[in-house]
């Protein structure tokens, strides 16, 4: 039987086969790329900072930030989802650099920023991570937490799930994965079910962070709802949110 982390690891390394076919994973859509470059220059230091993107996947954030003159290292667990990005910075001529690890290890930097987008989620240990990210980081340094209400508290959310599953199976549409994420895993993962950004909010305090502010990405959650084919958009919208600390 697999540990958690080969686990979370194999789960990645199979999802990168398709895990594009998502236009808001791939972060293809236009409209969505620049709602997404204008929440990196919100969040982020001045260009030219040296960033670490965190769970960077197949490269899409990490390419926008380069773009936008960042000198970004992408770090993932996953050889497969960065072998994706690999090919995306040599087709568009980006210069990124690659560290397949673990986010509870990440090379030492130092680091201006500290990023992630939809990652903290799936850490067997988000608080220990924390901790080593705030060691890596410039005096000063800063961290950029891209994340969303995932969990479904009220029943007219869980309704609405319910209803654009049955959608996507009626339209043809398909999952934004290639499965389902396994329930023993889920179930291993303190932020995996989060209803509201408080607990990742004491979690980033807890750990030494300071000065936390809160920002919706509406102008995120606008962009991909607008591409999805409707209703599925509007049904399966969740508030997005850049939480922002510093060290």
């Amino acid at each position: 039987m697999p540990d958690l982390h080969d686990q979370i690891r194999d789960f990645w390394d199979r999802d990168s086969h398709t895990y594009d076919d998502s236009a808001s994973h791939a972060v293809s859509d236009p409209l969505e790329a620049a709602a997404w470059r204008a929440a990196l220059r919100r969040a982020l230091p001045d260009p030219g900072a040296k960033v670490l993107d965190i769970g960077a996947g197949t490269g899409a954030l990490s390419l926008l930030a380069a773009e936008l003159g960042y000198e970004v290292t992408a770090l993932d667990l996953s050889e497969g989802m960065l072998s994706k990005a690999r090919a995306k910075a040599d087709a568009n001529g980006v210069e990124l650099t690659f560290v397949v690890g673990s986010a509870a290890g990440p090379p030492s930097g130092p680091f201006d920023a500290i990023m992630e987008r939809h990652v903290i989620w799936t850490m067997p240990d988000p608080a220990t991570a924390l901790s080593a990210w705030r060691d890596i980081v410039v005096p000063g340094g800063r961290l950029v937490l891209f994340e969303g209400v995932w969990g479904a508290e009220a029943p007219t959310q869980k309704v609405k799930d319910a209803a654009a599953g049955v959608l996507r199976r009626v339209l043809g549409v398909e999952d934004h994965h290639h499965a389902p994420y396994p329930a023993d895993v889920l179930a291993q993962l303190p932020l995996a079910r989060m209803t509201s950004p408080i607990p990742l909010i004491d979690m980033v305090h807890d750990a030494g962070w300071r000065g936390l502010r809160i920002q919706r990405l509406r102008d995120v959650e606008w962009a991909s709802m607008r591409y999805e084919r409707w209703p599925l958009g509007w049904l399966e919208q969740r508030p997005r949110y850049a939480l922002i600390a510093d060290a």
